[in-house]
């Protein structure tokens, strides 16, 4: 599809870009480049991506399988970092940021829930949750946690106990319980049926409404994209569009 069908389709509005001392902005990538070198073969992944990522609201970045949606969150989280450009959290750069800056950003500003769990298997719900808990200051209490995905009744499971959609949950609350200001999720209903991923969309966009939790859902599925306040495409390593989404429609109205 092409970024003018996707206008078409999601009706969004573009913007100007440039650095700003913007207080409505949670993230801003400024020309982002990331390239990786095997032997004398550079492979180019993003090749300059200029995104701002709204603080409060849900943003979606859609795009296809190889198209760098990973590797552009896996910047935004401080998981890796840019080859040029710049990354702003806030007036913060966190890609001019030392290794422990940025194990604290991660620590103490970013959740993230990954498309296939990741949860500790000889560790109960609870147990997943507090390992997180345990390494912040303030963190929520752990069963409160999985009370805001409604796991509180499977807190003593293990994760081989749990459906695929509750074992999602118990690792959206993990990184819940860490009360982070920015919650990163890697085709988080990838792995899921349409119920079930319904089910951890719902959970995902309450949050956002309820905690004002800025949200960022990388995906594949054009249907999961009609969810977000704005949508972001991403193709061949740049955005092709950007904006507003104009007509957002609820988790129930979304076709799989």
């Amino acid at each position: 599809m092409s970024s003018g069908v996707l206008m078409a389709t999601f009706d969004i509005g573009r913007e100007s870009k440039g650095i700003s001392n913007d207080k409505s902005v949670a993230v801003r990538l400024a020309e982002v480049q990331k390239s990786y070198v095997c032997g004398e073969v550079e492979t180019r992944v993003l090749q300059g991506v200029d995104l701002d990522i709204e603080r409060g609201l849900v943003t979606v970045v859609l795009g296809p399988s190889g198209s760098g949606k990973t590797t552009l969150l896996n910047m935004i989280g401080g998981i890796d970092r840019p080859t040029r450009g710049q990354i702003f959290y806030g007036n913060r750069d966190i890609s001019a940021m030392s290794d422990a800056q940025l194990t604290d950003f991660r620590r103490h500003e970013v959740g993230f829930v990954f498309q296939f769990y990741n949860l500790v298997p000889t560790l109960t719900s609870l147990e997943n949750v507090r390992v997180a808990t345990e390494l912040v200051k303030d963190p929520m209490d752990p069963l409160e946690a999985l009370r805001w995905v409604q796991m509180d009744d499977r807190a003593g499971y293990f994760p081989a106990q749990l459906s695929g959609g509750q074992q999602q949950r118990v690792s959206i609350a993990r990184a819940l319980g860490k009360k982070p200001t920015l919650l990163l999720c890697d085709e988080p209903t990838g792995a899921l049926d349409a119920e079930t991923g319904k089910a951890v969309l719902k959970t995902l966009i309450d949050l956002n409404k309820q905690l004002d939790t800025t949200v960022v859902i990388i995906t594949h599925n054009e249907s999961v994209a009609r969810l977000g306040h704005r949508i972001a495409r991403l193709g061949s390593g740049v955005i092709r569009s950007s904006g507003v989404n104009r007509k957002r429609v609820g988790v129930d109205e979304i076709n799989w």
